[in-house]
């Protein structure tokens, strides 16, 4: 049942929304969302929509997966909360741990749990900083981001992130602990002539001089996401990572994958890490980890970083760290059972067998007056809107191109994401061919009501 007009008063009058225009929405309110049932939601309207944003790129079973809301309950009734603090915890925890452990990337065997993706990030620049304090480095302390790379909304994490209106009149980034080297968007930044192997490669000479400019022994770490999401869903261009992980091996920088968004299934491997051949010192993920279905994230570590990590509480008498919500039982154990799900019912194979339908369809769209270029792995993709296919002038600002098109989208039956004048989409990992001949319908109406706006106001 729809709720009253009064509701989307009070969401004006009280809520504040994250991640909003807020002057916007102070004018025009907002959709307010009332249920979903698998790759569906319905707003309090009645109107339904395909979600495919999963949500903020996270919920990967869809909106509606019972299994996960009685595991939850389950746990609710036998330890609904307890710590890991003072040599406590809960058997969640430990299985969970234990799980992770088993499937990550080789040589990451030890977790650590907070809430979301970006305190997992935020720990990691502590646990950076604190690492190289016990090595006896107290200079290396410089962590390398990259331009329009995002990592999370805490102090550090935002500040790791190039988003530059994540950055303003916050006082952020935090200075001198925080580079950034260039978003490696080969679409919108190649030269001309140049090949996605050349524009690697000079992506990667750009890190060489920025270690030669600040010194390779004051920097300790680059994050990167395997595919760039709140960058607009860009994937890395051919040779990227091959290329920059050896020059980060020379100068000891730990390489920190951001799995946030990547991680259990989204490009087709358990790992975006494994879709690019990445070898993380560390790994953080969140989102898909719990379907969204509770909020819980990971640090992995290696067994490197752990034994500075019980060398510093031999030193302090405690590792000092930790959150009163990190690995609590119920995410954990709905953690657990998501995890369960994935295996059972083989996620995995079904994001590799419909990923060519959900690419393809996409990809159609390169002839559309609008769209530049489409890019993107498994069930993860970017369209990019120009003004001139030929040239790829992007357009102006004042256009708003992107959140045009995410509006008509809209009014279309499709959530998407518009970031800047890419459109991301990620949908649930479960969704099915039909669901994605039907959102690349929804996509096209979207589309076209948007270009025949815009060339009416030329």
């Amino acid at each position: 049942m729809p709720f009253s007009n009064s509701l989307h008063a009070a969401d004006r009058a009280h809520f504040v929304h994250q991640q909003t225009d807020l002057d916007a929405f102070d004018r025009d309110g907002a959709v307010l969302i009332a249920r979903g049932e698998g790759c569906r939601v319905w707003d309090t309207e009645g109107r339904d929509y395909i979600e495919a944003m999963a949500g903020l790129w996270c919920a990967s079973l869809g909106f509606s997966e019972k299994r996960l809301a009685d595991a939850a309950y389950r746990q609710l009734l036998t330890l609904p909360y307890y710590h890991t603090f003072f040599q406590k915890g809960h058997e969640p925890a430990v299985r969970l741990a234990e799980k992770l452990a088993a499937i990550a990337p080789s040589g990451l065997r030890h977790a650590m749990f907070q809430c979301s993706g970006s305190e997992a990030n935020d720990a990691a620049i502590k646990v950076i900083w604190y690492f190289n304090n016990l090595q006896g480095r107290p200079e290396k302390k410089k962590i390398i981001g990259r331009i329009r790379g995002y990592h999370g909304n805490t102090v550090a994490s935002a500040s790791l992130s190039g988003q530059p209106h994540m950055h303003a009149d916050f006082d952020l980034p935090l200075g001198g602990r925080f580079l950034h080297l260039s978003n490696p968007n080969y679409y919108r930044a190649q030269l001309p002539g140049e090949s996605e192997e050349q524009f690697s490669a000079r992506m990667a000479a750009e890190l060489v001089a920025l270690i030669e400019k600040e010194g390779g022994e004051t920097i300790a770490a680059m994050f990167a996401e395997p595919v760039q999401g709140g960058g607009g869903a860009i994937t890395p261009p051919r040779g990227y990572f091959d290329l920059i992980q050896p020059i980060l091996k020379k100068h000891d920088i730990l390489l920190v994958a951001d799995e946030v968004i990547c991680g259990f299934g989204r490009t087709g491997n358990l790992w975006g890490s494994e879709t690019y051949g990445m070898q993380p010192d560390m790994l953080t993920c969140a989102k898909q980890l719990t379907a969204s279905y509770q909020p819980l994230s990971a640090l992995l570590i290696n067994d490197r970083i752990h034994a500075a990590l019980l060398a510093g509480s031999r030193k302090n008498g405690s590792f000092g760290h930790g959150y009163t919500y990190g690995g609590h039982p119920v995410a954990c154990a709905v953690a657990l059972e998501t995890l369960a799900i994935y295996e059972e019912r083989d996620i995995l194979g079904h994001v590799r067998s419909i990923s060519p339908v959900f690419l393809n369809g996409l990809g159609k769209f390169r002839e559309h007056p609008l769209v530049g270029d489409v890019r993107g792995v498994g069930l993860i993709a970017g369209v990019e809107l120009v003004a001139d296919k030929a040239t790829r002038e992007p357009f102006a600002a004042s256009a708003k191109a992107g959140l045009l098109v995410q509006q008509k989208c809209e009014e279309a039956g499709l959530i998407v994401r518009a970031i800047g004048d890419r459109i991301a989409f990620t949908p649930p990992l479960i969704m099915t061919e039909t669901e994605i001949v039907d959102m690349c319908t929804r996509f096209g109406r979207g589309l076209d009501a948007a270009w025949a706006e815009l060339r009416a106001a030329e």
